[in-house]
């Protein structure tokens, strides 16, 4: 196994206005919840500048609730807030939830192999400072994309994935993301994830592939595609499982071709859906703007 690293820092993207945090909140429905909320960051002098809230049944079915709320000195502020929150939803509330500052970014890890178009936009993206993420590191099991990836400053590693044992390369991938990443994207890697890998990955993973499946299943989909005569091809964005491919679904597009289109063309609008379909998943998430239930998704604009 061989491990070829960059030094240099990675970029620091834009960072979220400041002295805003995001909290989600989700449980079961029933009244008070949004009031006894409100009444908290009313107590603490926190303004909500933006509110979304769902429920897939108002007599006690599941509620899910995204509040983005100013106040100045927050970073000083956020663990009475959070105590405060803490104590008041557990007076009768079944409910979980999360607070974190928007101006700290999430840490990512980018999976690639040889195919870097999702890669390279990511990266593309995150400089502009139009990702609010931390590019910690890139890891690919082929050593082709490193010199693109090190022109962007990022992190690179060289883990070798052959044979039908992926349990040294896991472990390796394993002891680099430990402690460093808040989730990981598969931009494109072409290796499955072994549920010991996920489960102790302990973060989110992202996945990004084409929205044919269950259909045209292996290699050379967009050729299968077009003897089939489609006329729609697209990207599905979704969390990662031991469930291949069946995780929960966070963004999907497509775009219409005819008859006219060749394989190569199929593969090229093919590739520019995912990268789109991938870059607003990874944004969404990034923004806490997604809430699993079960295995499909709450995605607030």
């Amino acid at each position: 196994m061989s491990l070829t690293q960059q030094a240099p820092a990675p970029l620091t993207p834009v960072p979220a206005a400041a002295d805003q945090a995001v909290l989600i909140v989700h449980g079961r429905d029933r009244t008070g919840i949004v009031a006894a909320i409100s009444a908290v960051l009313g107590r603490h002098d926190a303004n909500i500048v933006q509110l979304d809230q769902h429920s897939d049944n108002p007599h006690g079915g599941a509620f899910f609730q995204r509040t983005v709320f100013s106040r100045p000195g927050l970073k000083a502020a956020l663990p009475a807030i959070e105590n405060d929150l803490r104590e008041q939803l557990a007076d009768g509330f079944e409910l979980e939830y999360t607070l974190r500052d928007l101006s700290v970014p999430k840490r990512v890890a980018i999976f690639a192999s040889k195919d870097g178009h999702c890669l390279l936009d990511l990266l593309w993206r995150h400089r502009r400072g139009d990702l609010p993420i931390n590019v910690s590191m890139v890891i690919s099991n082929h050593p082709d994309m490193a010199d693109e990836v090190r022109s962007f400053g990022i992190p690179f590693f060289h883990v070798p994935s052959q044979g039908p044992d992926k349990s040294a390369a896991e472990a390796q991938n394993l002891q680099l993301l430990a402690g460093n990443v808040d989730f990981i994207i598969l931009a494109r890697y072409m290796q499955i994830l072994s549920g010991d890998f996920i489960e102790r990955a302990g973060v989110p993973i992202i996945n990004i592939h084409h929205s044919f499946l269950p259909a045209f299943i292996g290699a050379g989909p967009y050729a299968k595609a077009k003897q089939r005569g489609v006329k729609l091809v697209g990207a599905t964005a979704h969390y990662v499982t031991e469930d291949l491919d069946e995780g929960p679904i966070i963004e999907q597009d497509v775009v219409r071709v005819n008859h006219a289109h060749t394989v190569a063309d199929l593969q090229r609008r093919g590739a520019d859906v995912e990268r789109a379909v991938l870059s607003r998943a990874v944004m969404w998430h990034a923004e806490d703007r997604v809430i699993r239930h079960g295995n499909h998704t709450i995605v607030f604009p």
